[in-house]
């Protein structure tokens, strides 16, 4: 089968397209067809050496995926040829973090055992899961849409460990990848009006527009030049030195929501003294703890208004096209790659 695969020793990655086909081997395993598998930025960092990820074998990469199920062990509740999309983290379910239902924090699960980091993953076109990290597509959406439906999950985990957001609330999303934009799209689709979005790359800025949601576009020169400040920062950059930035345009009692992800190797200065006196609340978010489900809600209510690839920025290629997608991403040229396979 052709894949894209990637080789955590030499940093690597190739097209091949004699990539051995998973085979059933437990009873509730499942085989999906992968028809739209996205790159994440992680991923990209993971290239690069920035983030871990296994060194054992080359194997294909790929943790953002949707599909139609083509085979099934014998016991598996799916049956071939439904729609599916898979959470690639999974809990342990043995550690105290995941019996109280933090997987997240899990040291041997979690994103320790992601499907397209550590097992093989949706950058090929069969992936093997167990069925226990499989969803059913309801009716009236479509794999292409179910495509973002991982990163989805991970934007629902952080609105919930950001939330309350009140209506009404000064809100500032700092970069406009592909995160920036769900984001986007997911604080429109919730009722916030009062929404700035900060980013570098002038070519993103007009991907935003595409989304028709009003809000205030702005380079980060802008914001130093304003000095306004916000009830609520979502930093979809994973950059360090931004957060050493941003986190100084906090109101009295503002949240930074620190959602992009970054290497283990930044780091950023904050000032204690401003924590305490404006009671601030800094929130981290690591991946999607059981929010797959509200994923796919929100895949449901969105639906055409807010889940166009066009407007959003995404831009689908073939395994065999993989170097165009990573040049035109780390070119900003788009906000996000999947790979739409055959």
């Amino acid at each position: 089968m052709q894949a894209v695969v990637f080789d955590g020793k030499a940093l690597s990655l190739k097209y091949d397209d004699k990539y051995p086909m998973p085979v059933i081997s437990k009873d509730d395993d499942v085989i999906v067809k992968v028809a739209y598998s996205g790159v994440c930025g992680t991923d990209l960092h993971i290239i690069q050496g920035e983030f871990p990820a296994s060194k054992e074998r080359p194997l294909p990469l790929g943790h953002e995926f949707s599909g139609v199920v083509h085979a099934v062990g014998k016991k598996s509740v799916f049956k071939v040829g439904q729609k599916v999309v898979v959470d690639p983290n999974r809990a342990c379910n043995l550690c105290n973090f995941c019996r109280d239902g933090n997987y997240q924090y899990c040291l041997t699960a979690g994103i320790n055992s992601t499907i397209g980091i550590w097992r093989n993953g949706g950058w090929a076109q069969y992936v093997l899961c167990p069925q226990d990290q499989v969803y059913a597509l309801p009716d009236g959406i479509t794999t292409e849409q179910a495509g973002l439906c991982e990163p989805y999950s991970c934007v629902s985990h952080g609105f919930d460990r950001a939330s309350p957001l009140s209506i009404g609330s000064k809100i500032l999303v700092v970069g406009a990848g592909i995160i920036g934009n769900l984001w986007v799209t997911t604080l429109h689709h919730q009722g916030h009006r009062d929404v700035t979005v900060s980013e570098m790359n002038k070519t993103r800025l007009e991907i935003v527009k595409k989304l028709e949601t009003g809000y205030r576009l702005v380079t980060p020169d802008v914001l130093d030049k304003e000095k306004q400040l916000y009830d609520v920062i979502i930093d979809c950059t994973g950059v360090g030195k931004v957060m050493e930035i941003s986190f100084n345009y906090l109101k009295h009692g503002g949240k930074y929501v620190l959602f992009g992800c970054c290497p283990p190797t930044h780091q950023a200065s904050l000032n204690p003294f401003q924590i305490y006196d404006k009671e601030l609340t800094i929130i981290g978010v690591k991946i999607n703890p059981f929010s797959f489900p509200k994923a796919i809600g929100w895949l449901k209510a969105m639906g055409d208004r807010y889940l166009d690839y066009n407007k959003l920025g995404v831009k689908t290629y073939s395994l065999a096209e993989y170097q165009n997608a990573l040049n035109d991403l780390k070119a900003g040229n788009i906000a996000k790659a999947i790979f739409k396979i055959d």
